[in-house]
């Protein structure tokens, strides 16, 4: 198990393109942190610099007590899982697993007790004698996670191991991820493009945007208070509504008593609601677009008076409302979240 902490690392690709720029993070010895953002943000870049697959331009990045900028991977005690899962089609279940350890002239009884120790955490000890293609695309998973688990490393780096997967596998995938983390202990870096699955995962969550990071806490800090308009229209699905402070204004329902220098509101699907709470609430008409029922909820976009973009709610079961319905949606004052438009940035 290892510490991690990067100091402002910097990536430049040959023509100036700058794929990670100034990042500074510091990851505890058997923390799970959770790299997400969209595609292009920098999450794989920054992970492969970890990895040692891709050269720091700048900074420093330290594993355990090691400057480790210039060695190579193999060099590094950290073990990385893929998306394509690389493994040997022409070699068993266990001898992928116990490959690399060969290399390592790791010894033979050594060997076997990993991979028999790593196949029984997996649920593949019955599979060590059949090659990849006899296998799922579950079972092959677990064999590349076996494979990163026989070395024993000071750190696990998981560059969106699951994708390839369906949803159905990826939620247990997810699930026996998480266990296995927990049960190891092992510090550990994970990107995913996918946000259920980095509010599932991560201790903390490290959202990026165009190779900086935006806001770095645990999954329901960045839920519940939004540091930025990214991260807020980010996190979260559906994605918070934004509304524009002139249009409350001009509609006689904007909240009173918001930050200085706030011109944007946001507010959560969850937090509207097509009947007053009992708190002093913000009220808006509109007209019922869409309604979407998704099973155990629904999803119901509105186009709000004088507004052409919709806003979406989210409210249990099915409601009773037909589109094309005038409604009034209040949230109360205290879900409201404010924000600066120009710099981007939460007023409060």
């Amino acid at each position: 198990m290892a510490r991690i902490v990067m100091d402002d690392l910097h990536k430049v690709y040959p023509g100036g393109v700058k794929a990670v720029t100034g990042i500074s993070l510091d990851i505890a010895d058997g923390e799970m942190i959770v790299l997400v953002g969209p595609s292009g943000c920098g999450k794989s870049t920054l992970l492969r610099m970890v990895a040692g697959l891709e050269t720091i331009t700048g900074g420093t990045l330290t594993i355990g007590e090691r400057v480790v900028n210039q060695l190579e991977p193999a060099d590094r005690d950290i073990a990385m899982v893929f998306q394509n899962y690389a493994l040997y089609p022409h070699m068993t279940v266990y001898n992928n697993l116990a490959y690399g350890l060969r290399n390592k002239g790791v010894p033979k009884p050594e060997i076997d007790r990993r991979v028999q120790e790593a196949a029984g955490m997996l649920q593949i000890a019955d599979y060590l004698d059949r090659k990849p293609r006899a296998l799922s695309g579950g079972q092959r998973q677990r064999v590349a996670m076996g494979r990163a688990l026989v070395r024993e490393p000071a750190a696990f780096l998981f560059d969106e191991p699951l994708s390839n997967l369906d949803a159905k596998l990826r939620v247990q995938m997810r699930v026996e991820i998480r266990q296995l983390q927990k049960r190891l202990g092992t510090t550990s870096l994970y990107v995913t493009h996918d946000q259920l699955e980095a509010l599932t995962l991560a201790d903390r969550l490290v959202v990026l945007n165009g190779g900086q990071i935006e806001q770095v806490g645990t999954p329901m800090e960045l839920y519940r208070r939004p540091g930025t308009v990214f991260v807020a229209g980010f996190i979260g699905s559906p994605a918070m509504n934004m509304i524009d402070m002139a249009y409350l204004r001009d509609r006689g329902a904007a909240p009173p008593a918001l930050p200085a220098g706030t011109d944007l509101v946001g507010v959560r699907p969850d937090d509207l609601s097509l009947t007053p709470g009992e708190s002093p609430a913000m009220a808006l008409r509109g007209t019922v677009a869409l309604l979407e029922p998704a099973g155990a909820e629904s999803h119901i976009y509105v186009t709000l008076d004088g507004n052409a973009q919709p806003i979406t709610v989210r409210v249990p079961g099915l409601p009773e409302v037909a589109e094309g319905a005038a409604v009034v949606l209040h949230a109360p004052l205290e879900a409201l979240h404010p924000f600066n438009s120009a710099s981007g940035k939460r007023t409060g």
